[in-house]
């Protein structure tokens, strides 16, 4: 295994194990996502939209991030212990606290936490240990344990709005719907913005025929599919002027070059916009670090944090005054072990960190209750997990779109006050 591979089902999981998963027939789901690549109708989910309001975007770190890298416990001695390599000192870190402080390379964000608009929440996760890419991704998607029902938690949410437009929740960055997203309610999914046209030659009269032709194919046609052409075919139409509009980001903002950059730009502009977005979900990274999490001086752990502080400062500048709705929130499927393995890398753990940004946020603070690294407070060598991270999510959904049912978005849970976002 080289330094910039995870395990393999990591691989698969974000490959096609990935497309299996979701599936990519009629049966599975609904309707169609508008992208230029491989065709108009190139898989099978639903679009549409709601009346734009608070958005909150949910970035997902696929692969398992290491949550002790990027909010690290300086303070609690089993920390450097277990990390004698790997291990941050306290004096590189950023808003150190006296048990907390940020990896050195999220320093772009310093500001957000020094006025309070960006936070964290330690020691969360799924109520049992699953260290298994697949089923770990599946269940912290889904957020319903128990249930034989494959849908996701985001897809439960945007049902709740009356108020359907085809762009109310917006995968950027691929055109693979998230297990988030996932259900009968439409989504649209694509990998960048610009995508959003109909294939084939640009001329007027060509265009204009092509759009009767398939008006003509699809119209009556009944079932999934069916409405799934009709609902790309209103979301080609109502977004292609955002679609050609490739203006620069605004305020001065600059991205990290990269796929990364690329979807926090689109996502940028397409709030911008007001089109009606009121989810927007973006995957970044493999941070499945086996081997090679490296050091301060080089490894992917410092690659991945330096994207993801300047991409994410750069996305709240370029937002501007739009900012005072948009809300971020992290995920990922598990965390890593606390002590550090053979190949300079983490293998699969248990508890994790999320980060939330932007409006509503309660920051400046390590929210959560922190069980310590003793080799007595850990699960099996992994960090406990002392608040179910759908609290967090709860928290999220009922600070921006309080007039939702938390019940029907979380069915069964009862959440725990973690105190991480302003209700």
């Amino acid at each position: 295994m080289d330094e910039a591979a995870g395990c393999e089902e990591c691989e698969s999981a974000s490959g096609m194990g990935r497309r299996a998963f979701l599936g990519l027939s009629a049966a599975a789901g609904a309707g169609v996502v508008a992208t230029t690549t491989g065709g108009l109708f190139r898989q099978v989910v639903f679009a549409a939209g709601g009346k734009a309001r608070n958005v909150i975007i949910v970035l997902s770190l696929r692969g398992g991030a290491d949550g002790l890298s990027l909010v690290v416990p300086h303070g609690d001695p089993g920390y450097m212990q277990a990390r004698p390599r790997l291990g941050i000192p306290a004096s590189k870190l950023v808003a150190t606290g006296n048990m907390f402080g940020l990896h050195p390379h999220l320093a772009p964000l310093a500001p957000m936490w020094a006025n309070g608009t960006f936070g964290a929440v330690h020691a969360v996760g799924l109520p049992k240990p699953n260290r298994s890419h697949f089923a770990a991704l599946e269940a912290i998607e889904d957020a319903n344990p128990g249930s034989s029902e494959r849908r996701g938690w985001l897809n439960r949410l945007i049902e709740l709005d009356r108020d359907h437009r085809p762009q109310q929740a917006v995968q950027l960055g691929d055109s693979m719907v998230p297990t988030s997203l996932y259900g009968p309610a439409p989504v649209l999914a694509t990998t960048r913005l610009s995508n959003l046209t109909m294939p084939g030659p640009s001329e007027r009269d060509a265009h204009a025929a092509r759009v009767r032709a398939m008006h003509r194919l699809w119209d009556k046609e009944p079932g999934a599919l069916g409405r799934g052409a009709r609902s790309a075919m209103s979301s080609v139409k109502s977004l292609k002027a955002l679609a050609r509009n490739h203006s620069a980001p605004h305020n001065g903002a600059r991205y990290p070059v990269g796929e990364f950059g690329r979807s926090l730009a689109d996502t940028a502009r397409l709030i911008r916009a007001d089109v009606g977005a009121e989810v927007v979900t973006v995957d970044y990274g493999n941070w499945d670090m086996h081997v090679g999490l490296g050091t301060l001086a080089s490894g992917r752990m410092l690659t991945l944090a330096d994207e993801l502080g300047r991409g994410l400062a750069a996305f709240f500048r370029d937002l501007g005054p739009k900012a005072s709705r948009v809300t971020v929130v992290t995920l990922s499927e598990f965390g890593r072990r606390v002590s550090e393995n053979g190949d300079f890398g983490l293998d699969h753990g248990y508890g994790n960190v999320m980060l939330l940004l932007g409006a509503g946020v309660n920051g400046g603070q390590v929210h959560g209750k922190w069980p310590g690294l003793k080799s007595g407070s850990l699960i099996d060598g992994d960090l406990a997990v002392t608040r179910d991270y759908r609290s967090v999510l709860a928290e999220v959904v009922g600070s921006r779109f309080p007039a939702l049912s938390l019940n029907k978005v979380f069915p069964g849970f009862t959440r725990e006050p973690i105190g991480a976002m302003r209700l």
